[in-house]
């Protein structure tokens, strides 16, 4: 299934001229950088969390004086 996809694209691509080629490049490489910067978003997002979770679990730890 897969392949008759890639030569579905291939035979898309093979059609289009230079300009519908960069118009779709463009589009892949935004698609790709917003994914990038969602990722990274999460992954700060889940490094704070566990920053959080930490210090919740240490400050539980300590005892009081």
């Amino acid at each position: 299934m897969k392949t008759m996809r890639k030569l579905a694209i291939l035979e898309s691509l093979d059609s289009m001229d230079h300009v519908q080629m960069e118009k779709v490049l463009q589009y892949i490489k935004e698609v790709l950088r917003q994914e990038q910067a969602t990722d990274s978003r999460r992954f700060r997002q889940q490094a704070m969390e566990q920053i959080r979770h930490a210090l919740r679990s240490e400050r539980s730890l300590k005892v009081p004086v």
